[in-house]
């Protein structure tokens, strides 16, 4: 469990996971991992650690949610290392149905489950399940199935977990695309899912497995939201993934020709939404548009820092598969 500046929340969510109700043998440990907090995050740990061994405090000053995990799994000394958000409650049972959930597919290197919302009020009803991925909300419904290429569905932090081998395989988490205090967007999750699956490994989704999140009433504004898909283009620019980077187009500005025209479409369709009166499609297709400004601005801001004779219109193929 990583932690920055949540000293008022981090004990709960400790809580939940020292008291499992499961007899699990041998004994599991929490290490919290106090990424460089200035509140009274420290204290809050050492209290509760206090009264259960289990509890294992570090200290990460580099900023950056990777550097926190990455310190984590370095101390960790189990075969399974489990990830959860320190907003979060785990299930009584969370700890023993991860360990089950492996005992039952040996040929999965990771297991995640349902993220549910513990909301703060009535959401509003724009905010529908569509919209709950800057909530790191996740519910892919009630039957387990594979994670693949094929179905390559984000496993997220707060509910999800690795066999240890797999960090010796693939490395550990990236810390170009990680979330910084409190930025919002990152993609390190996705991005070392990518490589997870890229090296032949593969996951399980097991909706059995739940946690609780906090959503902080802040996040049910539309002005969040609209952060998130900015940050979460800019993220995706500097990732480079293989499905969003090719194109038979072409690049202009380094932005693959077909986002262009993902936007123009996004544009088109928030008009006639919006004079339609369909508030909540129309804010779909405009968060579309600001995960199109969040790539763009990145994308562009690299192309006019390389030298002048460079900067000519990229109208090349990055690929020639459709």
């Amino acid at each position: 469990m990583s932690t920055y500046n949540r000293g008022a929340s981090v004990a709960d969510a400790v809580r939940s996971v020292v008291a499992q109700t499961a007899d699990i043998t041998p004994p599991f440990e929490l290490i919290v991992v106090d990424n460089n907090s200035t509140d009274g995050t420290r204290d809050t740990i050492a209290r509760v650690a206090g009264t259960d061994p289990r509890v294992r405090y570090l200290f990460e000053p580099r900023q950056g949610l990777s550097y926190a995990r990455n310190t984590g799994i370095a101390a960790a000394r189990a075969p399974f290392i489990a990830f959860t958000d320190d907003d979060v409650r785990v299930e009584p049972e969370w700890v023993a149905r991860i360990l089950r959930a492996f005992a039952e597919h040996p040929e999965a290197d990771a297991i995640g489950g349902r993220v549910l919302p513990l909301w703060p009020c009535a959401p509003p009803p724009w905010l529908t399940r569509e919209h709950w991925a800057p909530l790191a909300l996740v519910d892919h419904g009630d039957l387990p199935f594979g994670v693949s290429p094929d179905r390559p569905i984000c496993l997220v932090g707060a509910n999800v977990a690795f066999r240890r081998s797999v960090f010796e395989t693939v490395g550990r988490f990236a810390t170009d695309v990680q979330r910084v205090k409190d930025g919002i967007g990152s993609l390190e999750d996705h991005e070392f899912q990518l490589r997870l699956l890229r090296a032949g490994r593969t996951g399980i989704y097991e909706p059995g497995i739940v946690v609780h999140a906090e959503v902080q009433p802040a996040r049910l504004q539309r002005a969040y939201h609209r952060r998130w898909h900015t940050g979460h283009g800019h993220f995706h620019a500097l990732l480079r993934s293989e499905h969003l980077e090719r194109t038979r187009r072409g690049t202009l500005c380094g932005v693959p020709m077909h986002l262009y025209r993902q936007a123009l479409g996004d544009a088109v369709g928030w008009a006639v939404a919006t004079i339609a009166g369909n508030a909540s499609r129309a804010f779909g297709h405009e968060v579309r548009l600001r995960f199109f400004r969040g790539f763009f601005q990145t994308r562009r801001r690299e192309h006019l820092e390389k030298p002048r004779h460079d900067r000519r219109p990229e109208l090349r193929r990055f690929d020639s598969r459709p």
